[in-house]
């Protein structure tokens, strides 16, 4: 399989087979927005001549002997902002520590083109997914071959380049507040919570990819990568099916041809048979996004790249360590982009058949259980309810959470009535039934329809 966007990538001596490119020589950076002068980058003179030369991260420069910081990927996006007029950058949000997180948009500015999402290290401390997701921006920004614009004619690729500003610059899993971003997509407490659920709920993505990285324990659970699309049983059977084709029909073939090797995320196999012994993560769970994307019409895919070390070589050299795994990101990344441009479609068809099933109002609605693991008889509301009437003070409880999930609902007397039938009827009862794991307040249940 060829890869869709023929990528420069700035990544030397890895100890895996490498994808040829172009090296491109690094221009002085660029600090031109308003979120860059918060953050006190200095304003560098650029000569005219430097004014299209793709910038490059702090971490291409440096040659992955640190990673990008947030001043620097301010003084990056910037550069390539004003380099190329495919570009736009919105500010969608603000972490508690007054960082900015950011929705890049490359492409297609119609309102109804095919739209694909990447979210990039929701956890801190998994920064390689980041540091790919801002070389493709560059790289999609600058591209000039027929393929890759014919792409973004027909295609608006959105990415969020780093979804935890104030994580990554501590270096740490949570958030300012400890709080796993990652665990917060039904509950929405926290402000990057709340930006995300907003950018799906308003620009309605057809793909959403969630990059991450994850710690091995030889010989049980050791990939260059892992992979995982939504398990939750409320996802429809089209993008659950799209999502699986993305998986294993593209994803995973593309990694192995650039030399990686790939398993399916939370199960530890046997290291001579590779038969499946247990699974430690990886479930249905509808807070983590890899789930709820699913429930919200989006085919999706979580990747997690390898931190630890390979070789000797690589424990004796950090850099050369984080260089693999950023490129065994962007190798996943080549396998999405073809996905996303062969089977753009079906892709389509299956997310559109999935917004509209809601409308229906029929079949069961589960409250356990993965594609996986058959949900308890007690998890499956056979019969769902008509609707749930929230009291008032519940409403003004979670009427903005409502809102961002997209979830509509009428006034009825001083408090609400949240109907099913509607887009997102799979997710109402996750939402409001005091028997779902994670609901965010008791509805009293409508059964008289």
């Amino acid at each position: 399989m060829t890869p869709l966007i023929p990528i420069v990538r700035q990544l030397r001596a890895r100890p895996r087979p490498r994808r040829l490119g172009i090296r491109r020589p690094g221009p002085r950076y660029l600090s031109l927005t308003a979120a860059a002068a918060i953050l006190a980058v200095p304003l560098v003179t650029v000569p005219a001549e430097a004014a299209h030369t793709p910038p490059r991260t702090g971490f291409e420069i440096s040659d992955g002997a640190h990673w990008t910081g947030q001043p620097e990927e301010q003084s990056f996006l910037a550069a390539v902002d004003r380099g190329s007029d495919r570009v736009s950058i919105d500010r969608i949000g603000t972490t508690k520590q007054g960082r900015p997180l950011q929705l890049v948009r490359i492409g297609n500015h119609r309102p109804m083109s095919d739209t694909m999402l990447l979210i990039c290290s929701q956890h801190g401390n998994e920064p390689s997914g980041r540091e790919a997701c801002l070389t493709t921006v560059r790289d999609l920004a600058y591209a000039k071959d027929p393929a890759t614009r014919a792409f973004l004619s027909r295609t608006a690729v959105l990415v969020v380049p780093t979804a935890n500003p104030d994580g990554r610059a501590a270096n740490t899993r949570g958030n300012s507040d400890g709080l796993d971003i990652n665990r917060d997509h039904i509950a929405l407490q926290t402000a990057e919570a709340r930006a995300m659920a907003a950018v799906i709920r308003d620009r309605k993505p057809d793909v959403i990819y969630d990059l991450h990285e994850y710690g091995a324990t030889p010989q049980y659970y050791d990939k260059d990568l892992f992979v995982l699309w939504p398990r939750n049983l409320n996802t429809n059977d089209r993008v659950h099916g799209e999502s699986q084709t993305l998986s294993e029909g593209y994803v995973r073939p593309t990694v192995k041809k650039a030399g990686y090797s790939s398993g399916l995320y939370g199960i530890w196999t046997d290291p001579v048979t590779g038969d499946p012994i247990k699974q430690t993560a990886g479930d249905g769970q509808e807070r983590i996004l890899r789930n709820t994307a699913g429930i919200k019409h989006a085919v999706g895919l979580l990747i997690e790249s390898r931190v630890d070390a390979l070789t000797d070589a690589e424990k004796a050299d950090p850099a050369l360590n984080s260089r693999r795994r950023v490129d065994s990101q962007l190798a996943a990344l080549d396998g999405l982009f073809s996905f996303t441009d062969e089977r753009r479609g079906r892709i389509e068809a299956a997310t559109a058949a999935s917004r509209t099933a809601g409308f229906k109002d029929r079949g069961p609605v589960y409250l356990g259980g993965a594609d996986n693991e058959e949900a308890e008889p007690a998890e499956i509301l056979q019969d769902p309810p008509c609707g749930y009437r929230l009291t008032a003070a519940q409403l003004a409880d979670v009427k903005d959470e409502l809102a961002l999930h997209g979830v509509t609902f009428r006034r009825d007397g001083d408090g609400a009535y949240v109907p099913l039938r509607q887009s997102a009827r799979n997710l109402v009862p996750l939402l409001l039934d005091d028997r779902a794991t994670y609901h965010l307040t008791s509805g009293q249940a409508d059964t008289a329809c």
